[in-house]
């Protein structure tokens, strides 16, 4: 073989590498998050979505604060109908207005719309400190887990599965979670896991990640730096590249959440900033 022909095979088997590396995070494996109350614009369920489709984005997680509850439904189902896939909702457990059994009616209310439009994708469950307050470990866990049986049965019900959202304290050490779910073998039970509540993390990751493969769904990034701020662009802090690659060389095959979580910019610019930023590390 002729050396200018070998050089162009070389360079074709490198580009296609190149090329095959770089769908890993293609944006078939990207969802928005954080993007209902963190956004300037206050965007209506319709110019929300049709603005994620002119970003080619067609998968979300929706969060909410009270005001959004009233056009959930509506949210849901213009979602549906325009072809952008739901991938969860979001659910806060506080301990001064939640029990086993007895819900506050905003999250009453989530279930309300689930059932009525028929949903069937995850629902994120998190927990205020205040529900494990001066708990030990073991008295934590079994608290939790008998409030997560109770909310996947009624998940169950609806078609829908629970994941366990890291979002601080007790609750938001993995090791934490993965107790709980260990407790619950017959419940069908995964992990999200959040880049922007694991700055203290960042040392532990690598053998946290062993940990957490076998249970991880879902994966939100943001820009780390220990020192913070708690939410920073892709691409600005020091750790998030390394951490991105760590998990897809562990063989993690989920996808990942872009946050708008910036309450005073428009989201559009903060998730096209996220987008640009992941971009630009080259992940491979």
């Amino acid at each position: 073989m002729k050396g200018p022909t070998l050089l162009l095979l070389v360079l074709l088997v490198v580009f296609y590498k190149n090329e095959v590396m770089a769908q890993d995070i293609g944006m078939d494996n990207i969802y928005a998050w954080c993007i209902v109350p963190y956004d300037s614009l206050e965007r209506s369920p319709q110019a929300r979505i049709a603005m994620l489709k002119k970003m080619g984005i067609t998968k979300y997680a929706y969060d909410w604060r009270q005001e959004h509850l009233s056009q959930m439904a509506k949210e849901l189902q213009w979602a549906k109908k325009q072809g952008v896939t739901v991938i969860s909702v979001w659910m806060w457990i506080d301990g001064h207005g939640d029990a086993l059994g007895n819900l506050s009616d905003s999250n009453e209310k989530v279930f309300e719309v689930v059932e009525e439009v028929g949903y069937t994708g995850q629902i994120w469950v998190s927990f205020a400190a205040n529900f494990f307050e001066d708990l030990s470990d073991t008295a934590a866990v079994a608290k939790g887990a008998e409030m997560i049986a109770f909310l996947s049965k009624r998940a169950a019900a609806l078609g829908c599965k629970i994941g366990l959202y890291n979002h601080g304290d007790w609750f938001g050490e993995p090791k934490n979670q993965i107790q709980i779910i260990k407790a619950l073998p017959n419940e069908d039970l995964g992990l999200v896991y959040n880049f922007h509540h694991a700055h203290h993390q960042i040392d532990a990751f690598p053998e946290m990640v062993d940990t957490m493969l076998p249970y991880l769904w879902y994966v939100n990034l943001s820009g780390l730096r220990k020192e913070g701020p708690k939410i920073l662009t892709i691409g600005e802090g020091n750790y998030e590249k390394e951490m991105i690659q760590l998990l897809l060389e562990k063989g993690y095959t989920g996808d990942f959440g872009i946050l708008g979580h910036v309450a005073e910019k428009d989201v559009e610019r903060v998730l096209k900033a996220n987008l640009n930023g992941l971009r630009k590390m080259h992940i491979k």
